[in-house]
């Protein structure tokens, strides 16, 4: 049986993706894996052109190359993709069934969850609408086997005109996690390449991609409901998904020194957790134990929410390596917190920025999400906004996200009552409309300037919806400092993640990042809880 695995994705990064093709991988030796999008996920100079989120576009005859090399003796072709990469997975899968009708085609990934009436109406003959590796296998017997599949859970099938919607198999448990095979990184893997076609992935494409960091995710689940987030159509599929579920400590620490075996050059661990502080305190003092043993590597954390940061846990982890932190606060007015549905008090944000900026020392800026260009906002809310940010603990610096809406989620079903128009997610999050409001937080994360002219430059903010002056080059004007400053305070940490390419090898081969890293100050061995007590390694050490 010759499966083919398909990312379609800005990069090679593909975190949910590495695991299914891991365990199809597990389940079928002839599985051949596929890349197809840009080359690059991110990197500085991305993010100061504000090009990171923007999905590539391919001429035709560039789709008829790639179809093809997917097609080509394929029994089975199964893409995986997110919402941005929906049209260009229809393209794909009408060609390919063109080339070849006789491959099982099916569709899975983010989209599919989310928008499943959107996806089944692509040539495709079925979706997976859930999670996919125990409903994959059960699929898999039964194709081979040649008996009926079109009931299984967590798939709609197409069969002789008719549709058969299936329902949802219950989430994977933690210990079911724990008996998943590590993500799928390097061996045998191809890339596609405008003008040459499907070649092997690299070491250079590794580079480009992430530098010598490791994308990893240990938990999985959100406690959260925020309108504007898929993981709201996930809970509205299954509640449990608010429960946040994942391997033993030991399982996480063994992925990544699998990573390392393939590539040594990894120097730090990039964790896309939605909610990783969420976890119980002895929970997090296991995990630092065994990584500070184990592992001993710098490592960053995407996910965090303001209610869930606690100094003990911080201490905790940064005393394990963690030396940056991402933090959604999304808006400084309570009104549009509300409308996100977003149980964060203005009081707790700022609480959790001063319990993260103690650590400064230790730490790269920590970076907090904030989303702009909202037509619900009124004036004020944008000033609340700005306000916040002006009082907010430093250092630190921002993610700024334009509005985009996800379909199917109640940020959709919100702005359709509102009658707002806002762009959808396959449209660049990160391309800011360059009003005077944004370009006030790009200076305010450069600096705080004096009370009485933060409030003379508030006095030209308007409200999204309003007739306003463009200030284009200003925008990007604005960025040149913050470029240099984030690229500086990497430098500083010998952090190479956001600092993609050849540069940070370099460093590692030649042993001047390890010099580098020796020169920074490490954190003290922490005490926790009423006892005093010290983290320690206890209970099963998983697959590591």
């Amino acid at each position: 049986m010759k499966i083919h695995m398909v990312s379609l994705e800005d990069g090679i990064t593909a975190t949910g993706f590495r695991k299914i093709a891991a365990f199809v991988e597990r389940l079928n030796r002839d599985t051949r894996v596929f890349y197809v999008g840009t080359r690059r996920y991110r990197s500085l100079w991305k993010s100061f052109t504000r090009e990171t989120g923007s999905t590539r576009a391919f001429s035709d005859s560039e789709l008829d190359s790639i179809a093809e090399g997917l097609a080509g003796g394929a029994d089975v072709v199964a893409f995986s993709s997110m919402t941005g990469y929906a049209e260009l997975t229809k393209a794909l899968a009408a060609r390919v069934r063109r080339l070849n009708r006789s491959a099982f085609v099916m569709w899975g990934g983010i989209h599919p969850i989310i928008y499943p009436e959107d996806a089944i109406a692509a040539d495709v003959d079925a979706i997976c609408t859930g999670e996919g590796e125990l409903a994959f296998a059960e699929w898999l017997d039964r194709f081979e086997k040649g008996s009926d599949f079109t009931g299984i859970c967590n798939f709609w099938f197409k069969r002789g005109g008719e549709l058969q919607r299936n329902p949802f198999r219950p989430l994977l448990s933690s210990s079911e996690l724990e008996t998943l095979p590590f993500p799928k990184y390097g061996g045998e893997e191809s890339i596609y390449r405008p003008g040459i076609g499907f070649t092997p992935v690299t070491r250079a494409d590794y580079l480009a991609n992430s530098g010598l960091a490791y994308p990893a995710i240990w938990s999985i689940g959100c406690p959260l409901h925020c309108t504007f987030c898929g993981n709201t159509v996930f809970i509205a599929n299954d509640p449990n998904y608010r429960k946040i579920r994942h391997p033993s400590a030991g399982y996480i620490v063994g992925e990544v020194l699998a990573a390392k075996r393939v590539h040594p050059h990894l120097s730090s661990v990039l964790f896309y957790d939605d909610s990783f502080l969420a976890l119980g305190l002895d929970e997090l003092a296991d995990f630092a134990a065994r990584w500070r043993e184990g592992v001993a590597l710098p490592f960053c954390v995407y996910g965090i929410i303001p209610t869930y940061v606690e100094r003990e846990k911080v201490a905790l982890l940064t005393w394990a390596g963690m030396n940056r932190v991402r933090m959604g606060i999304q808006s400084g007015s309570d009104r549009i917190l509300k409308f996100y549905r977003r149980p964060t008090p203005l009081p707790r944000i700022e609480r959790a920025v001063r319990t993260l900026s103690e650590f400064a020392r230790y730490h790269i800026n920590p970076s907090y999400d904030i989303i702009v260009d909202n037509p619900i906002e009124t004036r004020q809310d944008v000033i609340d906004t700005l306000e916040l940010v002006y009082r907010l603990e430093r250092p630190f610096t921002l993610n700024i996200f334009s509005l985009r809406v996800i379909p199917n989620t109640a940020l959709e079903k919100q702005m359709e009552e509102a009658g707002a128009d806002v762009d959808r997610i396959n449209q660049n999050y990160r391309e800011l409309r360059p009003t005077w409001a944004n370009v006030l937080l790009y200076v305010l994360m450069l600096c705080r300037p004096p009370r009485w002219l933060f409030d003379r430059l508030l006095g030209k903010v308007r409200a999204y919806g309003e007739e306003q002056r463009s200030y284009g080059l200003l925008i990007y004007l604005v960025r040149l400092p913050w470029l240099l400053q984030q690229g500086l305070r990497h430098l500083r940490f010998g952090e190479f993640s956001e600092i993609t390419g050849y540069s940070g090898y370099v460093l590692w081969k030649s042993g001047m990042l390890s010099i580098l890293r020796k020169l920074r100050r490490k954190p003290e061995r922490p005490s926790f809880g009423a006892s005093g007590r010290q983290p320690s390694i206890a209970g099963n050490r998983g697959r590591g």
